[in-house]
């Protein structure tokens, strides 16, 4: 159980204390209700591009980390389709360097073009060095495209390509700043060694100050249903041949996302998994073989991937694919299936929450979703999956008509 207090200030900043008296450490998580899905669809990358310019100083702080690195903490930051998050974990003792750095950057940037230049320069570097110049770096530049039409999921949080970086103009990113990076669009959690009053006194006395601004309300199209499937090949400089089956699934807060999480790690996750067991180690058709979930907010996507061994074909794995999708009519999902997998899920939960971090993160995000309350029924909802959700649920996850399918095969000299 995550024990939560909530408060929201004048202006709209929704602070979360989860009170911790077991770490000499506090952390300050701010999360900002802005991700890739909030773009102008000629304008993307900005959201990832703010993750940089936000450690380039502020109104009355030109450098973020010295002070915070001065005070023995350290900071990060985050983004993706739906939110960005930024992060500080510090002794406790000096919580209030941390406070004052993020209200500072909350109240203004520090918009200068040579600030601008700079990050947007970080920026272009990731874009070639992870997406561009990495073997199967650009997966998720084809495959999004693929899998939506008109929902903004459709690009990754990097953008669409370079040259919308290159050419965004300071008045923009000014713009977008106003417009998402508001007290009312952000939730402050605090976790340490603290009391709710000190808490309070120290969230007013440093946030209380920055005034209400009006938070553009985000607008984009829903993704019509699916029903083709698609497919797509490429050829790349790539080691070896890799493909990508994405299928449409529930999103985050819908009854069916637990069920959907559960089905991709028995198809997928570990040793034990359908798709190991059968291609990997008795077919001998792929090198490696993985099922996952995005976790998206909106409608998301189950993941099937891998690469191939050398003497293998890609028709030959799609085939293997779509007959074991096919078995699982007269081969279905056993309970001890289904426990297992779920005992699984338990314990990686369990261990991934043990720091005042990752519970900070986590109520955040719940608290976007509605309630930060809700990040202790994580477990019930997994738990309360049973067998009849998971059969039910197996034929209309696992359409062909609701597949994208990317081939990556590798040049030949």
């Amino acid at each position: 159980m995550i024990q939560v207090e909530k408060f929201i200030l004048n202006n709209g900043l929704t602070v979360l204390f989860h009170p911790d008296p077991t770490t000499p450490l506090a952390v300050v998580n701010t999360l900002y209700k802005v991700g890739a899905k909030n773009e102008d669809p000629n304008r993307t990358g900005f959201a990832h591009l703010f993750e940089h310019l936000m450690f380039g100083g502020s109104k009355h702080i030109a450098d973020f980390d010295k002070p915070l690195q001065n005070a023995g903490g350290q900071s990060n930051a985050f983004t993706s389709n739906d939110l960005t998050n930024y992060y500080n974990v510090l002794p406790k003792e000096n919580i209030d360097t941390a406070l004052w750095l993020e209200s500072d950057r909350m109240l203004s940037l520090a918009f200068t073009p040579k600030s601008l230049e700079v990050q947007r320069q970080v920026v272009i570097e990731e874009f070639r060095q992870r997406y561009l110049n990495q073997p199967y770096g650009d997966v998720w530049l084809e495959l999004r495209p693929m899998a939506y039409e008109v929902h903004p999921y459709q690009w990754a949080t990097i953008g669409k390509n370079i040259e919308q970086i290159e050419t965004a103009t300071l008045q923009e990113v000014k713009d977008f700043f106003h417009d998402y990076y508001t007290p009312e669009n952000a939730i402050l959690c605090i976790a340490g060694n603290f009391s709710l009053e000190t808490i309070k006194e120290k969230v007013t006395h440093w946030f209380g100050d920055t005034s209400k601004r009006k938070t553009k309300k985000p607008q984009y199209a829903q993704e019509p249903e699916q029903t083709a499937f698609r497919s797509k090949t490429i050829v790349r400089d790539v080691p070896n041949d890799a493909f990508y089956y994405a299928f449409k699934m529930p999103g985050k807060m819908e009854d069916g996302f637990p069920v959907a999480d559960l089905i991709s790690d028995i198809l997928g996750r570990g040793k034990s998994s359908r798709l190991y067991q059968t291609l990997l180690k008795d077919l001998q058709l792929v090198s490696e073989i993985s099922a996952y979930v995005l976790g998206s907010h909106d409608e998301g996507l189950l993941i099937i991937s891998g690469q191939v061994r050398e003497s293998s074909a890609l028709e030959n794995i799609d085939t293997a694919i779509w007959q074991l999708i096919q078995d699982f009519e007269k081969n279905p999902i056993t309970m001890d299936e289904l426990v297992k997998t779920k005992n699984k899920y338990k314990t990686t939960k369990v261990f991934s929450d043990v720091s005042a971090l990752s519970k900070a993160m986590l109520l955040c995000e719940y608290e976007m979703l509605g309630d930060a309350n809700l990040a202790n029924e994580e477990i019930a909802r997994y738990d309360n999956v049973s067998l009849n959700d998971v059969q039910n649920m197996l034929p209309r996850l696992l359409q062909k008509a609701k597949c994208s399918r990317l081939w990556i095969k590798a040049q030949k000299d």
